[in-house]
């Protein structure tokens, strides 16, 4: 009876264990992957969610042994662990190189001046277009942990920021032009008022709101796409 019950307190451990050690990575690395993102301006959600995609949530031999929490592959020198994959001096070494990596792309680069840090779902999908994963499903698992762990609440969202809508391949193949318009026009009259933010431009918040900058400019009585960060305007 004693040996069943032992076992039985250690499968509850092993199980609500598992489940903690990403909640417990989130709290330890939560305030440097914002950091990053303050001054990258890549989401913290991104960042954090990757991180526990590719390291299981900083359990996996890499991240334990060699401080890789992002799978990055090339020359290391433990002698603890025999791997394809670099080593790095710190943990925080491990999400700076992440940050410089996506720099180093042209392929990736071009996401820090098409996307804000609040769109994680276009970044995603971004950075798996860039070809940083084989796998198909990458973007979509990422996106799934920054949704169960609600990672998006670090990523300093402001209360008006409208998440920037993607239709499904299906619905973008079938649509005609007079379709695609008239879903516009009803996105566009759905929508109030919005303010500018730092590093955006009508280009980026037309294309967000499935409009075109010319639109907004109309709407807008603009007569230069040039806005400022705190500018008020119609969507």
């Amino acid at each position: 009876m004693k040996k069943t019950f032992t076992l039985f307190i250690l499968l509850l451990t092993c199980f609500f264990g598992k489940a903690q050690t990403t909640q417990d990575y989130i709290a330890e690395h939560v305030g440097y992957a914002q950091k990053l993102m303050r001054i990258n301006q890549v989401p913290a959600s991104i960042i954090l969610a990757v991180a526990i995609h590719e390291s299981a949530a900083g359990t996996s031999k890499i991240a334990r042994y060699l401080n890789n929490h992002f799978g990055v592959k090339g020359p290391n020198s433990s002698s603890e662990i025999n791997s394809s994959y670099r080593d790095y001096p710190t943990v925080d070494s491990s999400y700076n190189h992440f940050i410089s990596f996506l720099h180093s792309r042209s392929y990736f680069n071009v996401l820090f001046s098409k996307y804000d840090q609040y769109d994680y779902k276009n970044w995603a999908k971004g950075i798996q277009r860039g070809g940083y994963a084989s796998s198909r499903t990458w973007a979509s698992q990422v996106i799934a942990l920054i949704k169960k762990y609600e990672l998006y609440q670090y990523d300093d969202r402001p209360d008006d920021y409208i998440e920037t809508i993607i239709p499904t391949a299906n619905v973008v193949a079938k649509s005609t032009t007079s379709s695609r318009t008239k879903s516009r026009s009803s996105i566009a009259k759905k929508s109030k008022m919005y303010t500018i933010k730092t590093g955006e431009n009508l280009n980026i918040i037309a294309e967000r709101v499935g409009t075109t900058s010319a639109a907004l400019m109309q709407k807008n009585g603009l007569k230069s796409a040039v806005v400022q960060p705190g500018q008020r305007i119609k969507l």
